[in-house]
């Protein structure tokens, strides 16, 4: 396939992926009910407005994706098990410490292991764009489900075959440059986020 070719995929996929947005979810094994998106106006969407989710019926181990100025976001609610298994591949990883681009790629509320809010370290908020090319990563993976990723949970982009754990952290020697971006986000609630604003206006 040239690359021509394979940017065209990606571009395609990504148009899958935007047009599934609308709150579908995943889990690692199990599938849970249609979550809500409080969403605005697409209009309103377009032009960067921020999106209320209700995560209340996401269970551990499970995700759900919605849409954010036109781009996939990924809210995941990772078991203890997983966040523990985070702690443990620093020396897989291109850049464990969000320390590459932080300004761009990593809120300094999330730049820690979990690449979350700490008093909500379960729950992992990023933009489902790796940032090789702009194409749409699969996953999450268990440990062992995936030959790319091995003994690792986490997620794999199909075009070019960059690899990420859960914490959407790259790892070493993988095209992408960077780890997948975490967007502006807070909790409104203990079950409600709103993505794309992390501080109260006004």
């Amino acid at each position: 396939m040239s690359g021509n070719e394979r940017k065209a995929d990606c571009g395609r996929r990504n148009l899958l992926v935007a047009t599934a947005c609308a709150g579908g979810v995943a889990g690692l094994a199990v599938a849970v009910p249609f979550l809500t998106s409080l969403s605005p106006s697409e209009r309103a969407k377009a032009a960067g407005a921020p999106v209320e989710v209700d995560i209340s019926k996401l269970g551990p181990g499970e995700m759900t994706t919605v849409e954010w100025q036109g781009k996939p976001v990924w809210i995941m609610r990772r078991t203890p098990t997983q966040l523990e298994a985070l702690a443990k591949i620093d020396d897989k990883l291109a850049d464990p410490k969000s320390e590459r681009n932080p300004s761009e790629f990593t809120p300094e509320y999330a730049r820690n292991v979990q690449r979350s809010r700490e008093d909500h370290a379960d729950v992992l908020v990023v933009v489902a764009i790796c940032t090789h090319l702009g194409c749409s990563p699969s996953g999450p993976f268990e440990s062992g489900s995936n030959a790319q990723l091995g003994d690792v949970a986490g997620f794999v982009c199909p075009c070019h075959g960059s690899t990420f754990d859960l914490s959407g952290r790259v790892f070493k020697a993988m095209p992408a440059p960077d780890n997948l971006k975490v967007p502006p986000y807070m909790f409104l609630s203990d079950s409600r986020i709103l993505v794309g604003q992390d501080s109260k206006e006004g």
